[in-house]
Order: structure tokens, then sequence, then C-alpha cells
């Protein structure tokens, strides 16, 4: 039996994502991989989306690798990037006030979800 979402897990209207919006910010659950060999955005992971870093994972400098990783992808500063949890985690959810871009994982607002 599938065990149900976690609640702080945010939800679309169609079902379970790594992705939500509320309001003009979107809310990413990230399944993250410290020390990897590049920098790179993965596929999602049921309801987490993969993103490596290269930075160690100490201290959080692993998630403050990332967040200045993504910030450019997002067309946002870092500032513009909240870790809601999960700093020394490889389990994160990150908040992006008003993304000017998204990656191609992301599908624009007003696309229909698969």
């Amino acid at each position: 039996m599938a065990r149900p979402p976690h609640p702080s897990i945010p939800r679309n209207s169609t079902e379970a994502t790594f992705f939500a919006w509320d309001g003009d910010t979107l809310v990413l659950n990230i399944l993250g991989k410290p020390a990897a060999s590049k920098d790179a955005i993965g596929k999602p992971k049921g309801a987490q989306l993969k993103v490596s870093v290269t930075a160690a994972p100490r201290d959080g400098k692993a998630t403050d690798h990332m967040v200045r990783f993504l910030a450019p992808l997002f067309g946002v500063r870092v500032a513009d990037i909240e870790v809601v949890f999960g700093r020394e985690s490889i389990h994160k959810q990150l908040r992006i006030h008003a993304p000017q871009k998204l990656p191609a994982v992301i599908p624009a607002r007003d696309a229909p979800i698969a």
C-alpha cells in the first residue's frame, strides 16, 4: 500500500508533486545530492526534484551552494530563495519568490499538469 504524501509537501490541484505555486512564489521540494561531480537539476523523484551540487555536505554549505546555483536558473537573486526546511538535510523545501525563468523540468504556470 502506498504511503500518503507528507503533509508539508505542496499539492497541485491534480496530484502530489515536487512543486506548487503560492501566489507568485514557487515552492519546490528538493532531494539534494551533495558532493556530486557537477551542479545539475535532475528529474523528479516522486514528490521531490533531484538537485545535485558539487559542494560537500558540511554545516549547510551544500544547501548554500545549491541556492547560489539555482538563483540564475530561475532569474532571481540569491536573497529571493528561502530555505523553508532541510538546510542540513538532503530533504529540503525552497520558496523562490517571483521567478523570472523556469527550468524545463518545471512546466509554465498555465501549462496542464501531466
